[in-house]
This record gives structure tokens, C-alpha cells and sequence, in this order.
């Protein structure tokens, strides 16, 4: 089967965020087929089929959500191998949800996703826990936090006390964990988040502007998105040498603004000006 043209894996993208209930692995599949377009429809089917044979693999366990978050850790993280390392935050494959069912490394966010997705499929009460600074995933009822167990899936799947999550937290904000913190993470926010951070991979990565388009452009397809995004993808237009488009996508973006902001609006206008002037 032929590869994907980019217009596809948006507009996919798109229907899919704007479906009642988003489905978390296609969405991230699709993120896949963005940075590489080839695979085609046979790339999303690969990645369920993989989630779906991990989950076959899942003994049934009653006892519990602690009973639960143990045979995941046995499967995924000691079986299979699946964790992260410092390294890994240096790889764009490591945000990329194909990529990491090939390698079994990734970034907590993505690890995250397949507990959730291989749990979920074998009928686990599971779901993902977006604390600060570090993604986890979660096991047991999700209206009764007494009873949640947490398990780190960069740490191959260790289930984590109390303290543990307060160190991560703390760690990364100076704060205390809160409880409004250990609350399921709906799908599109996890989304977000994973795009989130290729945006930042590829910023500082100033030759990877193609990977900085299509993660703002897919991150707009997601409802209720920040408006901003609209001047990070003008800007991003002018970088790539689309002057007029870029420009057209400033000005856009200040006039969602000047009600609010009327500086900054005359001030992207300006830049709007400044990106069509380059065409003479």
C-alpha cells in the first residue's frame, strides 16, 4: 500500500480528535505517520496489531488494581524490555508511538501510552496520569484515588508509593503532589502533550523546522487548541520561505488578539508586514 500524503494525516487527525471518544493509539499512531508518511495505512495497522498481541499476552489477574499494575510491569517492562533513559529525550522516535513499540524505549509519556493501551485492551482499570514533569500511568477506579496504584513505565513499570510521586512532582515543580494531579488524563491532553514536546525537541533544533510545521499544524487540529499556535505557525512559515502564507497567518492570529491585546497585535502585524516586504 502507498504512503500517505501529509493532507491525509491531518485530515485524519482532525476527524479523530473531533470524534466523540478519541481514540488515544490511533491519534498517536497518526502523529507517527506525520513525521514518516510511507508506512500508509499498513503503519497504523502495525501499531494495533502490536498493542493487541501485547495485550493477548496479559495474564488475567482479579486481584486488584496493585495485581494488575504487577503483571503489566512482568509483561512490558521485564518480558519485553520497555523503559527509558536520559538518552532517550535526545530522539524525536522516542515521541513517536510506532518507534517506540519497535525499540521499547521512549519517554514517559509515550511508555505511558502502551501500559495504558496493552492494559486497557486486556480489560484493566487503567488510564494515564499526567503529573508534572513526568507522565505515568494509573491502575484502579478512577473516582477513588485511595485505591489508585501508580506504576512508572520509564522505570520499566516500578510501582511507586506515595512518595515516590511527591519526589516526582517536587522535583519537577519545588510544589507538593496534589491530589487534583492523580486525576486520568483524557486523550486529547496526552495528545497535546506528546506534540507538545516534539515542538520543543525540534526548537531547539533549528534545521528540523519541518518536524516544528507539522507538530503546530497537527496541535491546531485538536479543538480548543491555544491560540497562539497560529503565530507559531506563521512564524514557522516565514522561517521555511512561505513568506505570504506565513504572513497571512499573523495577521490572522492578530486579529484573535487585539481585542485583548492590542500591542501585540499591532506588533505581529508588524511582523506580517516585515515577511511580505522579503518578496521584493
Amino acid at each position: 500500500m502507498s504512503g500517505f500524503e501529509w493532507a491525509q494525516v491531518r485530515e485524519r487527525f482532525a476527524a479523530e480528535a473531533r470524534s466523540e471518544r478519541p481514540d488515544l493509539a490511533l491519534l498517536c499512531l497518526l502523529v507517527g505517520a506525520a513525521a514518516d508518511p510511507a508506512g500508509g495505512e499498513d503503519g497504523l495497522d502495525a501499531g494495533q496489531i502490536e498493542l493487541d498481541r501485547l495485550a493477548g499476552q496479559v495474564p488475567y489477574r482479579p486481584g486488584g488494581p496493585a495485581a494488575w499494575a504487577e503483571a503489566l510491569r512482568e509483561l512490558l517492562g521485564e518480558r519485553y524490555g520497555f523503559r527509558g533513559s536520559a538518552a532517550d529525550y535526545d530522539r524525536l522516535d522516542s515521541s513517536l508511538l510506532d518507534r517506540v513499540l519497535v525499540r521499547r524505549r521512549g519517554l514517559p509519556i509515550l511508555l505511558s501510552v502502551v501500559w495504558v493501551e496493552v492494559a486497557r485492551r486486556a480489560g484493566a482499570p487503567v488510564y494515564g496520569v499526567a503529573l508534572p514533569g513526568h507522565f505515568v500511568a494509573g491502575f484502579g477506579p478512577p473516582e477513588d484515588i485511595g485505591r489508585q496504584v501508580l506504576v512508572d513505565p520509564f522505570d520499566g513499570g516500578r510501582l511507586l508509593t506515595g512518595e515516590d510521586a511527591d519526589l516526582l512532582v517536587t522535583g519537577a515543580t519545588g510544589a507538593p503532589l496534589e491530589p487534583s494531579m492523580l486525576t486520568p488524563a483524557e486523550p486529547l491532553d496526552v495528545v497535546m502533550r506528546i506534540l507538545n514536546n516534539i515542538r520543543s525537541w525540534a526548537a531547539a533544533r533549528p534545521e528540523r523546522s519541518d518536524v516544528a510545521l507539522w507538530a503546530v499544524e497537527l496541535a491546531l487540529a485538536v479543538p480548543s487548541h491555544p491560540a497562539r499556535l497560529r503565530y507559531e505557525r506563521g512564524q514557522l512559515l516565514v522561517r521555511r520561505g512561505d513568506f505570504l502564507g506565513g504572513a497571512a497567518e499573523l495577521e490572522e492570529y492578530a486579529g484573535l488578539v487585539e481585542v485583548v491585546d492590542e500591542g501585540t497585535a499591532e506588533r505581529v502585524r508588524g511582523e506580517a508586514f516585515a515577511a511580505r516586504s522579503l518578496l521584493n
